[in-house]
C-alpha cells in the first residue's frame, strides 16, 4: 500500500510510529526518526559525531553518521527482527542530527562532545550515538559518568585502545586507558570482545580475544558479559571494526579473524538484562566499505540497542 506520505524524517508529527517512506526514497535520517532539537517526550536520541582527526591507519569515520542514517533505511515498516515488534509503537526516538564540530582546533573537540552529550542526557533520554572513530566515546563515557558514576564498559571490539595518553592527546587507541585511570569506568566491571591485537597493558579489564569468541556460543558470550558488569551501569561501545574485515571492510583499522555480524548481533540481542545507560557505534569508514556492508552491519548494530530499549520500556509498562 503506498504511504500517506513521505519525507518522514520532517513531516512526522510524534515521535511514536513506524514511517511509510520506501526504502529507496524520502528524507533519510536514522530509521526514519523524526530530525528535531526538542528532546521532550523522548525516550532516546540518536545523535552523530562526524570526527576521525584522531585515527592511526586510514580516515573517513568523519562520513560514518551519514552511511549508518542511509543504511538504516533498509529497515522497512514491518515488525523489526529479531525484536518482532515495531520498535516505535511505544518508544518515543528522535534524530537530533549531528554534533557541531571545528575542524581547525581539534583541541576543543572533546569539550565541545562532552558539553552536548551531557545536554543532552539531561532531558533524561537514552543517548545513542554515532561515530565517527572511537576517539569520541572518550568525551561520551565522561559524560554519562557525570551522570551516572562509574560504568561498566563492555567494549565489542579488535583494539583495546589502552596505549599511553598524556591527557592531552586526540589518539583513537587510548580513551580505555585514560577513562581508567581517570575513574570514569570500573575495569573490574568491564570486558572487550573481540580483541585481536596486544597493548601494553590491559589495565585490569576481562578480555575475550578473538580466537576464543570463535569457539563460544553466542549466549556464552552474553553471559560472559553480563557476569562481569555484575549489575552495574553499562555503557556499550561497539567498534565496528571488532567484526571480521569480510563483514565490515569499510573500516580504518581492519584486522582479520574476527567474528561474523551474525554472532555479534546475536549476542547484543541476549543483552536485555544489563542495565544499559548509553551506547554508541564507531569507526564506519564508509571509503572504505563497498555496497555499504560496513554501514548495513553498523546500522543494525545501532537498531538492536532500539529493540532493546524498546523492549525494556514494554517490561516497565507491564
Amino acid at each position: 500500500m503506498p504511504a500517506s506520505a513521505i519525507d518522514h524524517a520532517f513531516t512526522a508529527r510524534s515521535n511514536l510510529g513506524a514511517a511509510g517512506d520506501p526504502t529507496y526514497a524520502g528524507a533519510l535520517s536514522f530509521m526514519r526518526r523524526r530530525y528535531t532539537k526538542n528532546l521532550k517526550g523522548a525516550d532516546a536520541v540518536v545523535w552523530g559525531i562526524p570526527f576521525d582527526a584522531a585515527v592511526t591507519n586510514r580516515p573517513g569515520a568523519r562520513f560514518g553518521p551519514q552511511a549508518i542514517r542511509r543504511a538504516a533505511a533498509i529497515f522497512d515498516n514491518d515488525p523489526q527482527y529479531p525484536f518482532a515488534r515495531d520498535l516505535f509503537a511505544d518508544l518515543a526516538v528522535v534524530d537530533y542530527g549531528d554534533c557541531l564540530l571545528d575542524n581547525g582546533n581539534h583541541q576543543k573537540t572533546p569539550a565541545t562532545i562532552e558539553r552536548e552529550a551531557k545536554k543532552l542526557l539531561k532531558s533524561g533520554a537514552f543517548l545513542l550515538s554515532l561515530g565517527g572513530d572511537h576517539f569520541v566515546t572518550w568525551p561520551l563515557l565522561k559524560a554519562h559518568a557525570d551522570r551516572h558514576g562509574p560504568l561498566a564498559l563492555v567494549q565489542f571490539d579488535a583494539h583495546q585502545d589502552t596505549w599511553f595518553d598524556d591527557g592531552k592527546r586526540i589518539d583513537h587507541g587510548s580513551f580505555v586507558g585514560r577513562a581508567v585511570r581517570d575513574g570514569v569506568i570500573d575495569p573490574e566491571r568491564s570486558i572487550q570482545i573481540g580483541i585481536r591485537t596486544h597493548a601494553p597493558q590491559d589495565c585490569g579489564i576481562r578480555i575475550l580475544y578473538g580466537h576464543e569468541i570463535d569457539e563460544m556460543r553466542a549466549d556464552e558470550i552474553a553471559y560472559q558479559i553480563a557476569e562481569r558488569t555484575g549489575g552495574r551501569k553499562v555503557y556499550i561501545t561497539f567498534d565496528i571494526d571488532c567484526l571480521d574485515p569480510a563483514y565490515a571492510p569499510g573500516t580504518g583499522t581492519p584486522v582479520a579473524g574476527g567474528p561474523s555480524s551474525a554472532k555479534m548481533l546475536s549476542v547484543l540481542r541476549q543483552l536485555g538484562q544489563l542495565d544499559i545507560v548509553g551506547a554508541d557505534i564507531v569507526e564506519v569508514s564508509p571509503p572504505y566499505d563497498h555496497a555499504d556492508i560496513t554501514a548495513i552491519a553498523g546500522a543494525t548494530v545501532a537498531q538492536h540497542y532500539l529493540g532493546l530499549l524498546a523492549e525494556r520500556k514494554a517490561r516497565e509498562q507491564d
